[in-house]
């Protein structure tokens, strides 16, 4: 699986009173009612760890032909893409899309990769993001970010030189660029729906 703290996404998830398994053989995953696809790292190393053992035939199995509901977080989401420019290898293409790697606008003085906390721009209804508690600050670290082909899957944007997205959502996928498990108790909130819906 890709390199991340798991240890991190696990307590965050007890936390909210769930209960979490990292798992190492891809036959396990089908006796859990929700996944979550963590990482960080690069593109190409995340998707041979995902071919390796068949991790990624055992997702796309459990995710795209019976609806088991995934939450992709920062690589994690980034995998669910077609392709990225920070690799060669195809993504696992749940998700119309491209990741693309940040281009500042010409004199900018920001920073990449996109370090910190910053707020987000709710973009539909959803299931994991309130639309009416105010604002909504999470903590990201990436140099990529994807580009959806379909505006529609959007489901939050965040502005770093550019509006880009910071999560989509489509049926039972579920992908967000920042890093709940270190947003606090925004962070807390989120996964709290994510576990409970």
């Amino acid at each position: 699986m890709p390199c991340g703290n798991f240890a991190s996404v696990v307590n965050i998830v007890e936390k909210v009173g769930g209960s979490a398994t990292i798992v190492s053989n891809p036959s396990e995953l089908q006796n859990f009612d929700k996944l979550i696809l963590a990482g960080v790292g690069a593109f190409d190393y995340g998707m041979a760890s995902l071919r390796n053992e068949g991790w990624d035939e055992a997702l796309t199995k459990l995710v795209i032909e019976q609806k088991r509901p995934i939450l992709g977080i920062c690589l994690g989401m980034q995998l669910m893409c077609q392709d990225s420019e920070e690799g060669k290898l195809p993504g696992l293409g749940w998700i119309p899309g491209n990741v693309k790697k940040f281009q500042m606008p010409a004199g900018s003085e920001l920073k990449i990769p996109h370090m910190g906390w910053n707020t987000v721009r709710v973009c539909k209804p959803n299931s994991i993001i309130p639309t009416n508690e105010g604002e909504q600050r999470f903590y990201f670290v990436h140099s990529y970010h994807a580009v959806c082909k379909d505006p529609n899957v959007v489901l939050a944007t965040t502005h770093h030189g550019s509006d880009v997205t910071a999560a989509f959502s489509s049926e039972n996928i579920l992908g967000v660029q920042f890093h709940p498990e270190k947003s606090h108790r925004f962070g807390i909130s989120l996964m709290r729906r994510y576990v409970e819906k």
